[in-house]
């Protein structure tokens, strides 16, 4: 506990050092450069890439993405299971050029925010509820003429491990609205890098591309449909990891919902 305790310091202190000083970079850049543009691209893999080497040879934390095949030809909404920050590391890298929808706030910090802005991000205002969609639609719909990969955490915020799933319709009202395929992200990040965790945990955190939902489909179908195939594959990932064993500490709560999930998969 205390080494990991000590390792999870100085991942942080790194991730934190080194994000501030890319996004000031690259902010810096987008005052006299608006819009896409491939140095910052490059930037941002490189942010991204160095993320997964430092989680991997400080804290212990393998990343596997598989399922890339999936993703289609052109635009499209790929919607992810959402547990973990290294959701977005995992996922920046393998999506060609992702437009990630997120919170308005991160895109009000200064140079982080026009970092994020200049790599097609989209952000939402969720105090508005509803009436922010017709805004994030129009921003998606350019960015899918960009030729951008629209990324969507369906849940809206990370969620613990096992926990109830909380799926907003949002997803499928942007599905509508695009008429582009949806593609289905399944994930277990949580297990290692859980949400407010102050301790990382060694594994093998892995993220699957599912096959893609076509476009055109009623949108309730298609948001049950989605739903199934992201909680039934991340079970399967969690299941996977359980059975290689976790070295992280586990709660009576996590217990509660592991015992329920071999009692799903048994049935």
């Amino acid at each position: 506990m205390i080494v990991q305790t000590i390792r999870s310091l100085i991942f942080y202190l790194l991730f934190l050092g080194q994000t501030t000083i890319l996004a000031t970079l690259l902010g810096t850049i987008t005052l006299f450069k608006k819009g896409w543009f491939p140095f910052g691209w490059t930037i941002a893999k490189f942010w991204a890439n160095s993320i997964v080497f430092l989680m991997r040879w400080v804290v212990g934390i393998r990343t596997e993405v598989t399922g890339m095949e999936n993703i289609p030809e052109g635009g499209c909404i790929i919607a992810a299971k959402h547990q973990s920050d290294w959701d977005i590391f995992a996922l920046i890298t393998k999506s060609g050029r992702p437009s990630f929808i997120t919170k308005k706030e991160l895109m009000d910090i200064p140079f982080f925010g026009w970092s994020a802005r200049s790599m097609d991000a989209i952000s939402i205002d969720r105090k508005k509820g509803s009436e922010a969609m017709p805004a994030m639609v129009e921003e998606a719909r350019q960015a899918v003429a960009r030729g951008c990969r629209i990324i969507i955490f369906p849940e809206g915020t990370r969620r613990q491990p096992l926990a109830e799933p909380a799926y907003r319709f949002g997803v499928a009202k942007l599905y509508a609205q695009l008429n582009v395929p949806i593609v289905p992200v399944a994930l277990n990040s949580g297990l290692f890098w859980s949400r407010n965790a102050k301790i990382l945990w060694p594994g093998t955190a892995r993220a699957k591309f599912l096959p893609p939902i076509p476009a055109g489909l009623d949108p309730t179908k298609m948001h049950k449909r989605m739903v199934e195939v992201i909680e039934a594959e991340t079970d399967k990932l969690i299941a996977e990891s359980v059975n290689e064993g976790l070295s992280r500490p586990i709660s009576a709560q996590l217990r509660e919902r592991i015992n329920a999930l071999k009692a799903r998969l048994k049935a």
